[in-house]
């Protein structure tokens, strides 16, 4: 064996046990930081990191409550809710916003218009997570399409939700108003946690004022969700609380008559239950149908309703305002009796026209040869406009104008009407800021015979007509008859804010009714004929509006002029006369003669209401048992 090639055992011994200390210090050194972070983890910082793991696994999502169902007094169903599916985005789980867009263009028919809505609603205000309807009422085939695809699709979901939805959409269209997509505005108004979930609020009409009590409170739900975001199981859940139930004064047979009546015919009927102030009927024809409103109108069917030379979107029995014409001669009859401009027994020469001076311009009355001697009761049956031209002279703008408001001309005199207008009454502080001009003698003239600058609602000459019936008690008109839950009516119903017109001579009033009486009774009355046959004593007043003003000397010939430039046709009426049960106010635009067009229209509710419907007795109140499930 060489020099110098001795093993040393003992030093390579030595060695390898310093090389296997260092190692087992390094191994127990990072298995000590291991426990170490373990135990931080695991220990130290658990709930932190429990709630972002939950965060990731549990989700809290909002369950929007039922919109509360409406009724007629009979307890027709008006509005209601029905189920249907959508296919919604959330675009936090989307990771390509266009492919997915573009992958379901090939899978359902998405429309440009489904797109514009949807990129809009994309980019406003709205809750992390909260998923985006791309379109509305899937068919049962692209249901199944996307459920064959659903793997391929994260974000995207069919969802099933309640809608709401009117069975005579045109007949209660301008009554019930509409519900529609909450948008950015509403949004910024609305409260925020009772509205997570729910995509709908009323736009209109009843559903509008009544938002609140139809509207419910929203309930929550804790999910568990895989990696994609799809629901596994429900953890935890709190019901929403349902809107509640409305019951209207509505007849929805009274209001079907309305339409039937005025077949077509531009025009507006209101008929009111004076006792009570329910409004049995609200027509505005032509009507639309609302249900095109709820999930979104498309561009083609809007432009059509909007363009429409007949305005069906406009709601003319509360927005529609018109020179009220002779309709508001009874007005002015118990103002001039009130005020002393005159009285029973002042008799007139009527030649067939009015002067303020010799000199001046002749007013002309509607029988160019005039009526000869005239009353105030035959000037109300006949419609004698010489007799209210002087008698509006007399009394002056300041005394009309005081009356006139006592009858809620000049205001929105309704409880829960939305969106009616308040007309224009005018007076002598308002032409001077309107016009610019004094108020002049002539304009007291045409104020007399309801013309000039003075407007009205159909809705508040059914009101005024409805204070004439009750002889001067208020009752202030309202559609709510009852709610259909825990609120009490008056809750939910404003206060009434008017006192009852006083007269100096209470008597007055019958005199009044009696003049309006002989408008149809009365051999010489304008509505005679409309009021023939009936068992029931009846109180009127016809009227027509000009559409456009004839010269002084000129004659009315309606067979030349274009249609939409004849006279409005008007009627204002109640029956029966003793005990009314019913007020009518009737406009027919552009008819021509109140008497010939308008009046038979408010005989035939008369008829309907207190012959057909058994003076108008209810069928009873709409019990719960009877809208159990109805959501």
């Amino acid at each position: 064996m060489p020099w110098g090639e001795f093993k040393d055992t003992a030093a390579e011994r030595r060695l390898f046990q310093r090389r296997a200390l260092v190692m087992l210090t390094v191994v127990v050194l990072a298995l000590g930081g291991l426990m170490a972070r373990m135990y931080q983890l695991q220990i130290v910082e658990n709930d932190t990191y429990t709630t972002l793991s939950d965060k990731n696994r549990v989700q809290v999502q909002s369950v929007p409550p039922p919109r509360g169902l409406i009724y007629d007094r009979n307890g027709a169903l008006l509005a209601e809710n029905r189920p249907v599916f959508s296919v919604t985005i959330v675009p936090e789980r989307v990771e390509g916003m266009d492919d997915t867009l573009s992958e379901l263009e090939g899978i359902i028919n998405v429309s440009d218009q489904d797109l514009e809505r949807f990129d809009r609603r994309l980019h406003e205000p709205r809750r992390p997570y909260q998923e985006i309807p791309l379109r509305y009422d899937l068919t049962e085939e692209e249901i199944a399409k996307l459920a064959v695809h659903r793997h391929e699709l994260p974000g995207v979901e069919v969802k099933a939700e309640l809608v709401r939805y009117y069975p005579h959409s045109v007949l209660t269209s301008h009554v019930l108003g509409y519900v529609g997509r909450i948008n950015r505005e509403e949004l910024q108004n609305i409260d925020a946690v009772n509205y997570a979930g729910t995509n709908y609020i009323g736009k209109s009409g009843i559903e509008k004022f009544y938002e609140k009590t139809l509207h419910g409170k929203v309930g929550y739900q804790h999910v568990e969700t895989n990696a994609r975001g799809r629901i596994l199981r429900v953890l935890e859940r709190e019901n929403p609380v349902p809107g509640e139930d409305l019951q209207l004064q509505l007849d929805l047979r009274l209001q079907k008559k309305a339409y039937e009546l005025l077949d077509g015919r531009r025009g507006a009927v209101v008929a009111i239950e004076p006792k009570t102030g329910g409004i049995l009927a609200l027509a505005s024809v032509p009507g639309f149908d609302t249900n095109k409103f709820v999930t979104g109108i498309s561009v083609d069917d809007y432009r059509e309703l909007r363009e429409s030379k007949d305005k069906p979107l406009f709601n003319r029995a509360l927005r529609g305002q018109y020179p009220p014409g002779s309709t508001l001669k009874p007005m002015l009859a118990v103002a001039a009796l009130d005020s002393g401009a005159t009285t029973r027994t002042k008799k007139i020469w009527d030649p067939g026209y009015f002067q303020l001076n010799d000199t001046g311009r002749r007013y002309r009355d509607w029988k160019r040869w005039g009526h000869g001697w005239v009353d105030l009761k035959k000037a109300i049956a006949q419609s004698c406009d010489t007799y209210f031209y002087g008698v509006a002279v007399d009394m002056g703008v300041d005394t009309m104008s005081g009356y006139l408001s006592s009858f809620g001309f000049g205001e929105d005199a309704t409880l829960d009407v939305s969106g009616a207008l308040s007309g224009l009454l005018p007076s002598r502080e308002w032409k001077r800021a309107a016009r610019k001009e004094p108020w002049y003698p002539g304009d007291s003239v045409n104020l007399g015979i309801g013309q000039g600058f003075m407007l009205a609602t159909p809705l508040q000459l059914a009101t005024a007509t409805a204070l004439i019936a009750n002889r001067g008690q208020w009752v202030e008109p309202r559609l709510l008859k009852d709610v259909l839950g825990d609120d009490p009516v008056n809750k939910v119903l404003p206060p009434e804010t008017h006192e009852p017109l006083k007269l100096k001579n209470p008597s007055d009033w019958e005199y009044v009714v009696d003049s309006m009486a002989e408008v149809m009774e009365g051999a010489h009355g304008t509505a005679r004929r409309a009021a023939q046959g009936a068992p029931y004593r009846m109180a009127g007043k016809t009227g027509t509006a000009q559409v456009y003003s004839l010269e002084e000397d000129e004659e009315y010939d309606a067979n030349e002029i274009r249609e939409r430039l004849r006279d409005h046709a008007l009627f204002v009426g109640f029956a029966p006369v003793d005990d009314p049960k019913i007020v009518v106010s009737v406009i027919v635009e552009n008819g021509g003669s109140g008497s010939g067009t308008a009046a038979p229209v408010a005989r035939a509710m008369f008829d309907t209401w207190l012959l057909d419907l058994k003076h108008g007795e209810d069928s009873g109140k709409v019990s719960m048992a009877d809208t159990k499930g109805a959501n």
